[in-house]
């Protein structure tokens, strides 16, 4: 009986025939899955939640109006407008491992939504600041308007404060983002020429009534109200430099893109 010889010749792999995996490739098994290491799903949802609550003041307050070209002239509306488009899309990139915004873009809608929740607490609902807005509202304006002038504002803080790395604000941004609070003052001006004289609304807050202010104490009032909101600009960036990272680096992601949108 031979006793059996050691093989000689290399034992094959089972997969030695097979072709070799091609990484990438859409629907390819050897293809390695989209890395999950870059999502974010605590601020994905948080944002969700704020855009959501900011959709959900903007849908009250149309059902309580009887004036929707009045409604969406102010500037509450139209802050909480652009936070709820800036948390939505922010909400899909962490959800989906993408870096987050720019800065410029995130720190805009940070500062309108401040200007928003600061004016009307400071401003409109203080009866000695001179351009109080206390009418009464009925439960659904009540309800909106807490939902946009205290939530939304409190929600982009905390986000920013909490979910947001810091360091990322630049001083150039600050001069930037008053771009759309001066246009806000043409706007506003023109739309009230249009209407009639006595039209209930025709200006939209009384700083900016001509027709108790007149256009020298408009011009006034957008030197005193354009300072603060450079001033508060400023802050938001310089308080950028120095707050603490509370979520480490990975909850801003640095961004890998060459676009306008990521850097």
């Amino acid at each position: 009986m031979l006793d059996p010889k050691p093989s000689t010749t290399p034992t094959a792999t089972a997969t030695s025939t097979e072709p070799a995996a091609r990484p990438g490739l859409p629907g390819d098994p050897a293809a390695p899955a989209p890395s999950a290491g870059g999502r974010r799903p605590v601020a994905a949802a948080f944002r969700a939640l704020a855009a959501l609550t900011g959709v959900t003041g903007i849908v009250l307050d149309t059902i309580a109006s009887h004036d929707l070209g009045r409604l969406f002239s102010y500037f509450t509306i139209q802050s909480n407008i652009l936070l709820a488009l800036v948390f939505a899309w922010s909400a899909h990139r962490a959800w989906t491992g993408r870096p987050a915004l720019a800065p410029r873009i995130t720190g805009a809608a940070l500062l309108y939504i401040c200007i928003t929740g600061l004016v009307f607490h400071f401003v409109l609902s203080n009866d000695s600041s001179g351009f109080a807005m206390t009418s009464h509202r009925t439960p659904l304006e009540t309800a909106a308007s807490q939902l946009l002038h205290t939530a939304t504002p409190l929600a982009a803080v905390l986000d920013w404060l909490v979910l947001t790395a810091p360091g990322a604000l630049l001083l150039r941004h600050a001069w930037q983002w008053l771009a759309y609070p001066f246009l806000y003052l043409p706007f506003a001006l023109i739309r009230g020429a249009f209407l009639a004289p006595g039209t209930d609304g025709r200006y939209p807050y009384p700083f900016l009534d001509v027709d108790v202010q007149g256009y020298a104490g408009i011009a006034t009032n957008t030197v005193v109200f354009g300072l603060a909101f450079y001033v508060l600009a400023l802050a938001l960036v310089l308080l950028d430099r120095i707050r603490p990272c509370l979520r480490g680096p990975r909850s801003r992601m640095p961004s890998t893109d060459s676009g306008p949108l990521d850097d």
